[in-house]
């Protein structure tokens, strides 16, 4: 094995120049994505339903160094996915990441969930993970240079949950499953595909459990009596293993999910 990166270890990590596609891209972990890989030198393609959102996200990619397209559409049909990729390839000329940070959760319990409701959060998390995944390596199996997947699975892919998960958690378990399976099927083809799986993390949605109520301090405890780092995620903590997974650091890493959770599905 060549000894090269050890000149400079730092390289392994590097994804100056590369492009990436980020679904999702004006959600909490979608929009952590597409900046830190502006901050790091990558040309960034983001996508979600509205446009406003995405061109807030873009300036500040943009403010970081990034070069960014925007594409106002959802990973939600093949045509769309299609779209998403040829945009990315018009205007860097080639794809080697991709992120799905897309999804959703509609919180119900089994007897109160309507079924479609249930079939839209599968849809959502799972049938346009594979969607993008397929379009995204349709490309990349064009270039011959392998490629980045990345899919977004979560602590609720492994464990379950007594409030209404049913829905979540099974598509999160389903996540994981495409990860192997797709590991697997181009496991020599140079294109790694892993999930990262975080759990609590400072996000808009999320802000409340880092309050000082009465409730919050309440939920916190007894979620932090499961986290062995004994604090809820920040944005940053998830920053490092996604760059690990874009990066060539992971090459040898493939149809894995990575817990970015202080421990917590250790326990």
């Amino acid at each position: 094995m060549p000894d090269d990166f050890l000149k400079n270890p730092a390289s392994l990590f590097d994804v100056k120049g590369k492009t990436a596609i980020v679904t999702g891209a004006t959600g909490a972990f979608g929009a952590l994505a597409a900046k830190v890989f502006a901050g790091a030198g990558a040309n960034v393609v983001m996508t979600a339903s509205k446009a406003d959102g995405l061109k807030k996200v873009a300036a500040e990619c943009e403010q970081l160094g990034g070069k960014v397209e925007i594409v106002a559409k959802r990973p939600s049909s093949e045509a769309n996915c299609d779209a998403i990729v040829k945009a990315a390839v018009d205007r860097f000329g080639r794809l080697d990441i991709l992120v799905v940070a897309s999804g959703q959760n509609k919180v119900s319990k089994i007897v109160e969930q309507k079924p479609e409701d249930f079939l839209d959060v599968m849809d959502a998390n799972v049938t346009q993970s594979w969607l993008m995944a397929r379009a995204a390596g349709k490309q990349m199996l064009k270039q011959g240079q392998g490629g980045k997947v990345i899919l977004m699975s979560s602590a609720r892919g492994l464990l379950g949950h007594p409030a209404g998960y049913t829905a979540y958690c099974a598509s999160k378990s389903a996540v994981d499953g495409i990860t192997k399976a797709l590991g697997c099927e181009w496991g020599e083809t140079g294109i790694t595909v892993n999930a990262l799986g975080p759990t609590v993390f400072r996000s808009p949605l999320t802000a409340w459990m880092y309050e000082d109520t009465e409730r919050a301090n309440t939920v916190r405890k007894g979620f932090l009596s499961r986290v062995p780092k004994g604090r809820l995620g920040e944005p940053s903590d998830l920053a490092g293993p996604l760059l690990f997974l874009a990066s060539p650091a992971s090459d040898f890493y493939t149809g894995h999910t990575l817990y970015a959770d202080g421990g917590y599905t250790a326990g």
